[in-house]
């Protein structure tokens, strides 16, 4: 598999072949990593109250005996209308999956080995945008000609940043914050080639 290197127009210049190591992973560290991202993107805010922290029911509703009903003592029963939940949901729930360092690395070489199989891994000198202007940033996705694309930068300057904020289609993000969850979202990856020496180097 070849990452496709790009010139400063955007356009193909050559090809970069991708490691050996690329090759040959398990698509099922993939699917753990994309699992646990998503768990840790859930806000965990549904809650119900209990029988213990609804209001009221401090009197018994009826005569224990003598009704020919069941006994009641509390109206703050699951049973009654306004009552606790019985097994509500709570936020005390922890949704957090781990996932071992070794695993995140192959899910993210195994995202990007399957971007290059689909010839939308791009290699480029650099991501920049000094202008700060969308018009200049919207340019530079039109010319590689993707539907939606993730761009890694070494570093992230703030004008590079504003230009490409209001494109709905990009997102431009540190090396640092690249990760398998965002390889896999995106149809498409530009990577400065600084960021992608390191990448590759931490691969051998």
């Amino acid at each position: 598999m070849s990452a496709i290197v790009l010139n400063d127009k955007m356009e193909k210049a050559s090809e970069l072949a991708l490691p050996e190591s690329f090759s040959g992973i398990n698509p099922h560290n993939l699917w753990l990593y994309v699992k646990s991202a998503q768990a840790a993107q859930r806000a965990n805010t549904s809650t119900t109250k209990g029988r213990s922290e609804v209001r009221g029911g401090g009197k018994k509703p009826w005569a224990q005996k003598g009704g020919g009903r069941a006994r009641a003592g509390s109206r703050r029963s699951p049973i009654f209308v306004g009552g606790g939940k019985a097994f509500g949901s709570q936020n005390n729930h922890n949704y957090n999956l781990k996932v071992n360092k070794k695993q995140k690395k192959l899910a993210l070489n195994f995202a990007l080995n399957e971007h290059a199989q689909n010839g939308s891994l791009f290699i480029v000198d650099s991501i920049s945008v000094e202008s700060g202007k969308t018009k200049d940033a919207a340019a530079m996705f039109k010319a590689l000609n993707q539907r939606d694309t993730l761009f890694v930068k070494s570093l992230l300057d703030e004008k590079t940043f504003m230009a490409f904020e209001n494109i709905s289609d990009t997102y431009v993000i540190e090396s640092n914050e690249l990760n398998a969850y965002l390889a896999a979202n995106y149809r498409s990856i530009v990577i400065e080639k600084a960021v992608w020496e390191t990448l590759t180097s931490e691969a051998k």
